[in-house]
C-alpha cells in the first residue's frame, strides 16, 4: 500500500503496487462495525496486503471486494526509526513508481526489502539509500558504473561516472562520486560496513532525491524527507 486518502465518511482512496496490475488505484468503503472485514488499519504505509477486487479495463477507481493483510509486520509499526523510513519511502514510491506497469521483478524487490528491514533490529540506517539506489534498476535508470575510476565525477544528467566535469551543473565531485559509488556495490547485509556521519547520511540522500528528480517527471521536495532528516540530526 501506497498511500490512502479518506473521501467522504465511510470510504478510502487508496494507491496500490500489485504484482499482477502494477500501479492500481481503488476506492473501498471501510467497515464501521467490528465485524467488518476491511477496516482503516489496514491502510498503513507499505503493509503488505492480498487483495481481492473486479479489475476493468478504463476503470480509474477500481471497487475492492475484500482486503486483509498478507505478512504482518512484527517490528515497524512499533520502532519509531523504522516507521519513519516506512513513511518516508512510501511517500518516495508514490512519486517515483507512479506510472508503472506490472513489472514483478520491481514487486518483489519492494516485498523483500520491506520483509528484510522489519526483521532487522540494529544496522539498518543506510537502508533508504540503498533502497533508493538499487530501485533504479527496475526503473530504467541504474547508474553506468563501467568508467568509474578514483578521481571521477558523476554525470547526473547521464547517470554515468565521468573523467572530467560536464557543462551543466548537475554532476558530483570525486568525493560525492566515490560515496555513490560504494553505496552502489553494497547490499542490505553489507551496507553497515558503510560508515556515514547522519551530515553525510542526509547530504547523500539529498543528492539520489536530485538524481529521481532528473529523470523521473515531476518528482516533487517530499515533506517526508524533512521529518526523516530531523531523525537523523
Amino acid at each position: 500500500m501506497l498511500h490512502s486518502l479518506k473521501y467522504g465518511d465511510n470510504q478510502f482512496i487508496t494507491d496500490f503496487f500489485t504484482k499482477e496490475q502494477g500501479r492500481l488505484s481503488c476506492i473501498c468503503r471501510i467497515s464501521r462495525s467490528g465485524r467488518g472485514q476491511i477496516k482503516k488499519q489496514l491502510f498503513q504505509p507499505l503493509t503488505l496486503l492480498d487483495l481481492e477486487y473486479d479489475f476493468k479495463i478504463n476503470i480509474h477507481l477500481q471497487h475492492i471486494r475484500n482486503i486483509r493483510i498478507y505478512r504482518p509486520y512484527v517490528s515497524i509499526p512499533f520502532d519509531p526509526y523504522k516507521l519513519s523510513l516506512v513513511l518516508f519511502i512510501s511517500d518516495f514510491l508514490y512519486f517515483a513508481i507512479r506510472d508503472e506497469q506490472q513489472n514483478v521483478p520491481l514487486f518483489e524487490f519492494i516485498e523483500k526489502s520491506m520483509e528484510w528491514l522489519d526483521s532487522k533490529s540494529a544496522s539498518f540506517a543506510n537502508f533508504h539509500l540503498i533502497f533508493m539506489l538499487h530501485l533504479t534498476r527496475f526503473i530504467g535508470f541504474y547508474p553506468n558504473v563501467e568508467n568509474e575510476k578514483e578521481h571521477s565525477c558523476f554525470d547526473l544528467r547521464e547517470g554515468r561516472f565521468i573523467e572530467y566535469p560536464p557543462l551543466h551543473p548537475d554532476f558530483l565531485s570525486p568525493e560525492e562520486a566515490a560515496c555513490i559509488a560504494q553505496l552502489l556495490r553494497l547490499d542490505y547485509s553489507s551496507m553497515s560496513s558503510f560508515v556515514l556521519s547522519h551530515e553525510e547520511r542526509n547530504n547523500i540522500a539529498e543528492i539520489i532525491l536530485h538524481y529521481y528528480r532528473l529523470h523521473v517527471p515531476d518528482f516533487p521536495e517530499l515533506k517526508s524527507f524533512t521529518i526523516l532528516k530531523q531523525l537523523y540530526s
